[in-house]
């Protein structure tokens, strides 16, 4: 019968003294160090809340696979129904007698946060023609996406019954953006868009933070009386993107003072550290009828995690499998995982493999393990058999 192990370990790393947790006035909230995959901060992440025109990302990035896949081109030009022109709050004015660019229809969904833009789009790709029925869509992929607090009840976030995201789910959803489309990433960081000249009161992107100089290039603001005023943003600095969350905030000045202060703390506060080296042993795996008696445990890749840079100077870890493991094993076969527990963060796994070839054994050494179970079941009884 297997046995599950646990093997200690510890990891160094340099600094000092203990992390301190970022403290928001957001009702949600959730960051996560891209580049490494670390949460850095989960408030209510898995809740779901009316996401306003945070949502608009979902319609986005159905846009962008229809351009991807030629089902849409950029140069496209779609008609305006009555029922999107019908949308108020935040729009392009667009009219009936509108046929707009695909480009500018992004761009206005993004820059201006168009209501009527995210329709026009929604009816084009709806497998009814309708927005509900696009948002029925939305939902079924979004949940393929692994985004399983989100229902969408339209293409926009007008406010509606069933309208939900949590903030865990916007984070998953914008990092897909940015590394599933980084071509049209870019348009995320536009600050200003005058459509056709028509909206004069509207030209200017709502982001707080794009203008700051602090490495925020992405993504949507979101306001309406039901969700507050919400945020989903990123920031590169040298090689590390963090993106981040916020819902449920008073209003835009706190908005904005909230999501500059989760950019300087995410980039200031952590550190990057590499624990464990492609190929190095973490641990020792005990092996049951095999040619060797143990085989090593080690990393695929380069392990690097984010810690406190005010954190103790020890990072605990332990190394979990299920051992003894029989025989035979290959190179880079999956075997455990190497559960990390930084300092005030959340805990995170990583697979070990198995780090060389070992073979089944021979009769001999099946003649051999089966004694010394006889032997073990003899002194210690039933109980204590393998």
């Amino acid at each position: 019968m297997l046995l599950r192990s646990t093997l200690a370990v510890l990891l160094l790393c340099a600094s000092t003294s203990t992390a301190l947790a970022f403290d928001t006035k957001a009702r949600a909230a959730y960051v996560l160090d891209q580049t490494t995959g670390t949460v850095l901060m989960s408030k209510n992440a898995d809740e779901p809340l009316p996401p306003a025109s945070m949502s608009k990302l979902m319609t986005l990035y159905v846009a962008f696979e229809a351009v991807r896949d030629g089902r849409l081109t950029l140069d496209e030009r779609l008609p305006v129904s009555q029922h999107a022109m019908d949308y108020g709050g935040s729009t392009m004015f667009l009219n009936t007698q509108d046929r707009v660019r695909v480009e500018d229809l992004i761009r206005g969904i993004i820059v201006l946060s168009g209501n009527d833009a995210c329709a026009v789009i929604a009816e084009a790709l709806s497998p009814d023609g309708t927005e509900a029925g696009f948002a029925r869509y939305m939902t079924r992929r979004a949940q393929d996406m692994g985004m399983l607090n989100s229902n969408f009840a339209n293409s926009n976030g007008w406010p509606a019954a069933g309208h939900r995201m949590s903030v865990k789910d916007l984070a998953i959803l914008a990092q897909r953006l940015i590394e599933d489309f980084p071509e049209y990433y870019p348009l995320f960081a536009e600050t200003e868009f005058a459509f056709d000249g028509r909206a004069p009161s509207n030209t200017r992107n709502r982001n707080p933070l794009l203008k700051l100089g602090i490495g925020a290039d992405g993504l949507k603001t979101g306001h309406t009386s039901e969700a507050g005023y919400g945020l989903v943003g990123s920031a590169k600095q040298g090689d590390r993107r963090v993106v981040f969350v916020l819902s449920g905030l008073d209003n835009a000045a706190q908005r904005a003072e909230e999501a500059e202060a989760f950019v300087n703390w995410s980039f200031r506060q952590f550190a990057q550290k590499t624990i464990a080296t492609a190929g190095a042993p973490i641990a020792e795996a005990e092996v049951w009828m095999g040619r060797g008696r143990s085989v090593g445990l080690v990393t695929e890749s380069d392990l690097e995690i984010l810690v406190p840079v005010l954190e103790s100077d020890k990072i605990k870890a332990e190394v979990i499998y299920n051992g003894p493991i029989s025989a035979p094993i290959t190179k880079g076969q999956q075997l455990g995982e190497l559960v990390i527990k930084p300092e005030g963060l959340p805990e995170m796994r990583r697979p070990l493999v198995a780090a060389q070839d070992v073979a089944a054994g021979g009769f001999g050494v099946r003649v051999k393990t089966a004694a010394m179970d006889l032997v073990t079941t003899f002194l210690n009884g039933p109980e204590g058999a393998l």
